[in-house]
């Protein structure tokens, strides 16, 4: 399966040029029109390790706008995989665009109450999944497991070009892959999507205690820019984006890019980085969700522009 490349743009803002700070942002956004952004990097070596047990059949969890039951079933069907996707909530007619391009691509789709959800990580939940629908390979949750940190440690190629190097974190898996590519060569900031992330550091650690036997201390989760939660935004975060879009044509996401950049900018603002400093921003996709925001987000006349 072979790695795809992803192009490396350099962001001309008025405050990296007053403060001599070169930014760049990683499009792992273009790496496939599908498989895009971190979950070509967090899949590839599950599939590849489901190939090898004689798999042919893979299961996974997510919740309704889930990038990763929306890339699982893209993958699914690119390689010849069959895919379940046990869905968190309530079966809602008609499917959401992100469910209804699962479903197109093959994906079984079975919805579970948020209660039964939960236990989801449980060997005897997922025991029950086997017995109901046959041997199968599963996948986490957001793809984070060992094999995804070791697709991840390919995203950064030389991360002794920069002093920092910025990613979303929503399961962990993205930012260890990094952690564990980087080697304290460069100072990791993971934006948090979640309010109330204290546990991240605690979900870090375990992913790079299972990959490496490693912990790292060259990290830090910035939580200050979730705006008020998980898949939560206002007007000033869809203008931002909006914004950014038409200044340095590149689309972000409401539930992790854009928040990132917003919170990024803001830090620069607010000169938490030294002059000179040389960041790279990793753009991990998710742009598929961007059409269920707006369809939930109407009400409140917010809207991001796609096109």
């Amino acid at each position: 399966m072979k790695t795809l490349d992803a192009v490396l743009q350099n962001i001309q803002i008025d405050l990296s040029e007053e403060h001599q700070i070169q930014l760049d942002i990683l499009r792992l956004d273009q790496v496939h029109p599908h498989i895009s952004g971190n979950k070509w990097f967090k899949l590839k070596y599950n599939l590849l390790e489901a190939e090898a047990e004689g798999h042919d059949t893979l299961l996974t969890f997510g919740g309704a706008f889930s990038n990763h039951i929306y890339a699982t079933a893209a993958a699914g069907k690119e390689y010849g995989f069959k895919t379940i996707g046990i869905v968190r909530g309530e079966k809602v007619l008609p499917l959401n665009s992100t469910l209804a391009f699962a479903e197109a691509h093959g994906m079984h789709l079975k919805f579970v109450g948020r209660s039964a959800y939960k236990l989801k990580g449980e060997e005897a939940f997922q025991k029950n999944l086997q017995e109901e629908f046959g041997k199968c390979f599963i996948i986490p949750e957001g793809g984070s497991n060992s094999l995804a940190v070791k697709g991840c440690t390919e995203i950064v190629e030389n991360p002794e070009n920069y002093d920092y190097i910025c990613c979303c974190v929503g399961t962990g898996g993205t930012i260890a892959g990094i952690l564990e590519r980087v080697q304290n060569q460069s100072q990791v900031l993971g934006f948090s999507a979640l309010k109330g992330g204290n546990f991240l550091s605690d979900e870090i650690n375990r992913l790079t205690m299972a990959y490496s036997g490693n912990q790292y201390s060259n990290y830090q989760i910035v939580e200050d820019y979730h705006f008020g939660g998980y898949a939560k935004a206002n007007a000033e975060l869809v203008n931002f984006i909006n914004q950014f879009k038409v200044e340095q044509g590149i689309l972000l996401d409401p539930i992790y890019t854009g928040k990132m950049i917003f919170g990024l900018l803001d830090m620069m603002d607010r000169d938490f980085f030294d002059p000179e400093s040389r960041i790279l921003a990793i753009h991990s996709g998710g742009l598929q969700g961007i059409i269920g925001f707006n369809e939930r987000y109407q009400r409140k006349n917010l809207r991001i522009l796609i096109s």
